[in-house]
């Protein structure tokens, strides 16, 4: 009798990041249309949360619930000490489980935002070396990847790339920087990001306000290697945006604030404190769905979250994007859009408003653009999937049926 597939996804999935989550719900929409008698779970950070929207049983990531808090008393210390040991087993555990496990999509090879390499870099090292000892197929799908500075990080990085037995990279400086850091990628493959696969809002949704400018932020502070100027660079960040909101506000235009990840709430919040106008206004997603919805309704965006950017260029809108690493300046320059990114650490309002400006004045041309380089990418994003089903699931799971780009 032939058994359904078990398929295990794993992730700092429902922890409040859209784009994290964006990246799941594609891969549920790839299983669910192409393996829908695969069992499916999850190991992951807001277990509750992703039970909750996209209804499959999900297990907590790690035994130690304090595990991305501070550790500063003794107690806590020893705690996560503790989960490091536990987790071997529990990671393991939950691996024997599957058949195929699969990392969907995020930037689980980088360390562009500050990371600890006993976090989120060991875990994926746990996963890859159980996947490898018990034989059961980890496949990271569409992931980032950047060159690492950390010594340890850059180690546990590096095995978790080699011990998994399917690897694909959402940019080609991802794949780059895996070659560079000691990775055979000879056999791995490029797609556009994960999230280019999900359903495009309609386009008979109703405009907003006459000139909208939809605003991406970002609770940003430089990146691994920035810990010494995080300060610096978050509050010339915050400065410069401000400066340019107050801009578009004195010339009449409405600006709508979008977070990306929970911690954005408070650069929102600080926004609005320093430019009290009625036509600033801030909007809550609670999806990557939401935010295309949000963003197909402006003439133009400015963002620095990589899955915001991402939803502007898929619903078509124009955007400038505030580069906080290689993998913006190369999602733009994918999309036809390379001239206008802008440093996320050197946030220079004048400048800013000068790109605003020429990109505004060619809307209808990049909105053409924009059309076409989404056609290519959902035929890409189709390969990759009819790639992971030849790769990773059992020849008698079912006849299989191509699947059609969105």
């Amino acid at each position: 009798m032939r058994t359904a597939t078990r398929v295990g996804l794993f992730g700092l999935l429902g922890s409040g990041n859209l784009g994290n989550d964006g990246s799941l719900e594609a891969v549920l929409g790839y299983l669910r249309a192409e393996h829908p008698e695969a069992v499916v779970d999850a190991l992951c950070g807001g277990p509750e949360a992703v039970t909750a929207r996209f209804g499959i049983p999900a297990t907590r990531l790690h035994w130690y619930r304090g595990e991305y808090r501070t550790a500063s008393r003794a107690g806590a210390i020893a705690g996560k000490g503790l989960g490091k040991l536990v987790d071997v087993f529990r990671t393991a555990a939950w691996v024997r489980r599957h058949d195929v496990v699969i990392v969907p999509g995020m930037g689980v090879l980088e360390a562009t935002l500050p990371l600890r390499p006993w976090g989120f870099p060991y875990a994926l090292f746990l996963l890859c070396a159980s996947g490898r000892l018990l034989r059961t197929r980890v496949a990271l799908v569409g992931v980032g990847a950047a060159e690492i500075q950390s010594r340890p990080t850059r180690a546990l990085v590096r095995w978790s790339a080699r011990l998994a037995a399917y690897r694909s990279y959402r940019d080609t400086p991802s794949r780059d920087a895996m070659r560079a850091m000691g990775v055979d990628t000879t056999r791995d493959e490029v797609h556009p990001d994960l999230a280019f696969s999900l359903p495009t809002p309609p386009t008979s949704a109703p405009p907003g306000p006459p000139g909208l400018v939809c605003l991406g932020v970002m609770d940003f502070h430089g990146g691994n290697d920035d810990r010494a100027r995080a300060e610096e660079i978050h509050r010339r960040y915050l400065d410069g945006t401000i400066r340019f909101v107050r801009a578009l506000v004195e010339e009449g235009r409405p600006v709508r604030l979008l977070t990306g990840d929970q911690c954005d709430v408070a650069v929102v919040a600080a926004i609005l404190d320093a430019v009290d106008s009625p036509l600033v206004t801030a909007a809550e997603p609670a999806s990557l769905t939401d935010l295309m919805n949000e963003m197909a309704a402006a003439e133009t965006v400015v963002a620095v979250r990589y899955h915001n950017l991402i939803c502007a260029l898929k619903t078509g809108t124009p955007v400038l994007a505030l580069c906080y690493a290689a993998k913006s300046d190369a999602l733009m320059d994918r999309m036809g859009l390379g001239a206008f990114c802008h440093p996320a650490r050197q946030v220079d309002a004048d400048r800013l408003l000068e790109q605003f400006r020429a990109l505004e004045k060619r809307s209808a041309e990049l909105r053409q653009t924009l059309t076409e380089r989404n056609r290519v990418a959902a035929q890409q994003l189709a390969s990759q999937f009819t790639a992971l089903t030849t790769t990773l699931f059992p020849a008698n799971d079912h006849a299989h049926v191509p699947r059609k780009a969105p």
